[in-house]
């Protein structure tokens, strides 16, 4: 038997049906990395067997397609034949096909009802081939990406569902809360851009060098030891060298890039959920479709790119048995820089007119850090929300090299009204048993925006005022049902 599906699960499948029943037939579904896109997949599989019909489940990475597979038979989908290369479950007479599309692309497409593409956000040309021919028009194409933000991915999705966000899955206990640490910034003086991003050439030797803020290994050994950790570089030589010096401080650390072996990546996984690999160095291969049991990240590849950014941290966001959090150690500025993943949200695909007139618009301003307790304060806000501390004009504020400092999520720096009445709402839940989903319900009532960021805070016993406003909301409510108070 598969797994229960979790409400958000059952709400996108209750409007993937709605949209097909509406005539769309180019569907796009957003949904963070731990939200189960795959368990989505494997439902919409089921489904169709079950009509008699036929679906395809391509994916972008050979490593993906067992993993994949692995989960359909965990979903109770049996009936699957394989299209990579010669693999040893080729079989085109089964309703189910999960297809490289390396190798799909390659070959003559087998019929099919629905055709699901994960991790869309990595777009081939082969699907917008695929999606145009005559005979595929009427056929429901579903996209599946916790960051479908590609550039012009609007000109082929003309839906898109948004299932539900990194924030309501923190609060509903289905992601992992996170703490973030971070040194003063990196220096990426002369660090060329190239479509859209730093040039890696020119981030690899500003990244490398031997003199950098906040050491990795000394401030993972310091803050990170003992959690399982994965630690993103900028190429392979970086990684290599972050590895070699792990290994020299006494840390059994292994290296991965995309020429490792299936096999010897395997091997590295097991002895990473086995407890005997600590940490493993890696670059641009660990950053999708990935069900590692993570407590750490260690950012040393700093990026521009928000679907990079939120598909690095993603893989420290599974809860596991034992994990109270993740840790995130940023030694890329990439959080001053970009803000906090629970910050993070589209609402619309970009058609490639989009990003355009979002560039044209003036960018707002980073949240700034508090020199005395380390919290980022939001733009323009004078006193520190968290401890009052208000800096003094024309004040240095000097870091010491290598110093490290918690950040915390944007949302987890609103003004002191907002965080008490939050932690006052998780009183109340906590004390009635209301489910989590309660305490962001009401706070969006108030304020008219979820709490993002906001998870980490402790309950707080209500004062009179927040009290009598639940209470004169579940009045409103009762009133509305035909009931009394």
């Amino acid at each position: 038997m598969g797994a229960t599906l979790r409400p958000h699960q059952t709400r996108i499948l209750e409007q993937i049906d709605q949209a097909i029943a509406d005539g769309r037939r180019r569907i796009m579904v957003q949904l963070p990395t731990g939200g189960g896109k795959t368990i989505i997949g494997a439902a919409i599989a089921g489904k169709t067997v079950d009509a008699g019909q036929r679906a395809i489940f391509t994916v972008p990475a050979l490593s993906l397609v067992d993993q994949t597979v692995e989960k359909f038979y965990r979903e109770g989908i049996y009936d699957v034949g394989v299209i990579q290369a010669d693999h040893m479950l080729t079989n085109y007479a089964r309703p189910i096909q999960v297809a490289s599309v390396q190798t799909l692309q390659r070959r003559i497409i087998p019929r099919a009802d629905r055709v699901m593409i994960d991790e869309a956000h990595r777009w081939y040309e082969f699907y917008a081939d695929w999606m145009s021919r005559p005979e595929w028009a009427d056929t429901p194409f579903i996209g599946l990406s916790a960051t479908p933000w590609t550039r012009g991915l609007g000109r082929y999705f003309d839906t898109l569902i948004i299932g539900s966000t990194t924030n309501e899955l923190i609060e509903a206990g289905f992601l992992s809360r996170f703490r973030v640490f971070a040194p003063s910034s990196p220096d990426l003086t002369g660090v060329r851009t190239l479509a859209g991003d730093y040039h890696e050439g020119d981030l690899s030797k500003a990244m490398d060098k031997s003199g950098l803020v906040a050491d990795v290994v000394d401030t993972w050994k310091e803050r990170g030891r003992g959690r399982p950790t994965l630690c993103f570089a900028v190429d392979r030589v970086h990684a290599k060298n972050l590895q070699q010096k792990f290994i020299a401080a006494g840390v059994v650390a292994e290296y991965i890039d995309a020429y490792t072996k299936a096999s010897e990546r395997e091997a590295i996984a097991r002895r990473f959920h086995a407890g005997e690999v600590e940490v493993v160095c890696n670059v641009g291969c660990l950053t999708t479709g990935i069900d590692w049991n993570v407590c750490c990240i260690i950012l040393a590849r700093p990026t521009k790119s928000q679907m990079l950014f939120v598909q690095m941290i993603g893989r420290g966001l599974r809860t596991a048995d034992g994990k109270d959090d993740c840790l995130i150690l940023d030694h890329s500025d990439n959080h001053l820089r970009i803000g906090f993943v629970t910050d993070i949200q589209h609402d619309k695909l970009d058609d490639g007119r989009e990003r355009q007139k979002q560039e044209a618009k003036p960018k707002e301003a980073l949240p700034k850090k508090c020199p005395k307790c380390t919290f980022l304060k939001p733009p323009k806000t004078p006193n520190c929300p968290a401890c009052g501390f208000k800096p003094q004009p024309k004040c240095d504020v000097v870091n010491k090299d290598g110093e490290l400092v918690e950040l915390r999520a944007r949302a987890q720096q609103q003004p002191a009204e907002k965080a008490q009445f939050y932690r006052e709402l998780r009183w109340i839940a906590n004390n009635r048993e209301y489910n989590s989903g309660w305490v962001a319900h009401k706070f969006k009532d108030k304020f008219g925006h979820w709490p993002n960021g906001l998870t980490y805070l402790a309950p707080l016993k209500p004062s009179i005022e927040t009290l009598n406003w639940v209470r004169s909301k579940q009045i409103a409510y009762a009133k509305t049902r035909g009931a009394s108070w």
